[in-house]
C-alpha cells in the first residue's frame, strides 16, 4: 500500500512562503546543476496560440533528494480578461527509488511562482553590484511583483521603477508596491535610466530592451523569454554585456540567447557561463561594478524538483495535505 499526500494552494501558500529559505533552495538547486549528475530531459511545449496559451512540462532527478518532481505550467495570457489567473499547473513527487508517487501538489502554478521569483533573487545575489539600490521592472503581473519582493531579500533596494505596455497596470503596480517607493515610467528607457537591476518579466515576442537602453553598472535579470517565440532583450545587447544562462542547451533553443544566435550576433557554439557555475566557482560572474551582466533565466526542471521536495518536506513536518491510501 501506497499513501499518497495531497496539497491545494492555500496550504502550499502557507509552508512555502517566498522567503531566503525558498531562495535558498533554488540557489542549492543552481550549485547542483554543476557539480552533481542531474538527470534533466529538454522541456516539453504545448502551445494554443488560439487562447494564447502553453503548457511546459518539466522535471528534474537530483541526487541530493530521495524525490524528484513532475511539473505541468500552464500560462494563458488571456485569462485575466475572464477574471481569471495567467498561471496554473499542479506538481506530481515521485521516489527517486522506486518510481512510487509520493505526493500531489495542487498548486495552480505557486509553487512554479515562487521557484521563478527564488532564481531571479539568486541571479541578482552572484551578479548585482552588492551595493545595487534601484530596480526597473519591465511588467506588471504577478511574477514581476514576486520578482520585485524576492530581490528585496537580497539586496537593499530603496527605489523601484515600473514600466509595462498597459499604463494603468504599471500605475496600479506603483501603488501596490510595499515596502519600497515606486513610480511608473512612460518608457522603457526611462525605466532603465538610472536603475542597478532589471528585470524583466513579460510575454513580449518582440525586443523590450536595447543596447542604447545600458548603462555601466547595470544588471539584468531576463526571465520571460521561456519560449522560442518569445523575447525582451535586442540581440545587440550581447555585444555590451556578460551573459549568464540558467542552462546552455536551453537557452540555445528558447532564451534570450536563441534570438542572438539566430541574428548571427552571437555564434551557435558559443560557450557561456551558467548561474550553476557562477555559484560553484567554477565561472566567473561579475568581474567589475562596471560591467554589465545579463542572466537568461528559461527555467528548469532542477528548480521545480528542488520547491516541490521542500513543500513536501515542510507538510509532513506538520502533518498538513489529505492521505490518499492507494491499496
Amino acid at each position: 500500500m501506497s499513501s499518497i499526500s495531497i496539497l491545494g494552494e492555500t496550504q502550499l501558500r502557507a509552508l512555502v512562503p517566498l522567503d531566503l529559505a525558498a531562495i535558498d533552495q533554488v540557489e542549492a538547486a543552481f550549485r547542483s546543476l554543476a557539480t552533481e549528475a542531474v538527470a534533466m530531459p529538454p522541456i516539453l511545449r504545448l502551445d494554443i496560440p488560439e487562447h494564447a496559451g502553453e503548457v511546459d512540462v518539466k522535471t528534474a532527478c537530483l541526487p541530493r533528494f530521495e524525490s524528484f518532481a513532475i511539473k505541468v505550467s500552464s500560462g494563458f495570457f488571456n485569462n485575466p480578461a475572464l477574471g481569471l489567473a495567467s498561471l496554473n499547473g499542479l506538481m506530481l513527487v515521485l521516489s527517486a527509488r522506486t518510481g512510487l508517487t509520493e505526493a500531489v501538489l495542487l498548486d495552480n502554478g505557486y509553487l512554479t511562482a515562487v521557484r521563478t521569483a527564488a532564481a531571479g533573487a539568486v541571479a541578482a545575489r552572484w551578479l548585482s553590484r552588492r551595493n545595487a539600490k534601484r530596480v526597473a521592472v519591465i511588467g506588471a503581473g504577478e511574477q514581476a511583483r514576486l520578482q520585485l519582493q524576492a530581490l528585496m531579500l537580497v539586496r537593499d533596494i530603496e527605489h523601484a521603477t515600473v514600466w509595462a505596455r498597459n499604463p494603468c497596470r504599471a500605475a496600479r503596480f506603483a501603488e501596490e508596491v510595499q515596502g519600497v517607493p515606486c513610480a511608473p515610467a512612460d518608457s522603457v528607457n526611462q525605466a532603465l535610466r538610472h536603475a542597478d537591476i532589471v528585470i524583466t518579466s513579460t510575454p513580449s515576442s518582440t525586443p523590450l530592451v536595447g543596447a542604447e537602453d545600458l548603462h555601466p553598472g547595470l544588471h539584468i535579470t531576463a526571465m520571460g523569454s521561456d519560449a522560442q517565440h518569445k523575447n525582451e532583450l535586442a540581440p545587440a545587447v550581447f555585444k555590451a554585456a556578460s551573459y549568464v544562462c540558467d542552462s546552455l542547451s536551453q537557452t540555445r533553443v528558447l532564451g534570450e540567447l536563441h534570438h542572438a544566435i539566430h541574428a548571427g550576433v552571437v555564434a551557435a557554439d558559443a560557450r557561456f557561463a551558467e548561474l550553476g557555475q557562477v555559484i560553484a566557482g567554477q565561472a566567473g560572474g561579475r568581474r567589475s561594478d562596471d560591467e554589465v551582466t545579463i542572466c537568461d533565466l528559461t527555467g528548469t526542471g532542477a528548480q521545480d524538483t528542488a520547491i516541490a521536495v521542500l513543500a513536501l518536506a515542510r507538510a509532513r513536518q506538520v502533518g498538513a495535505g489529505s492521505i490518499f491510501n492507494d491499496i
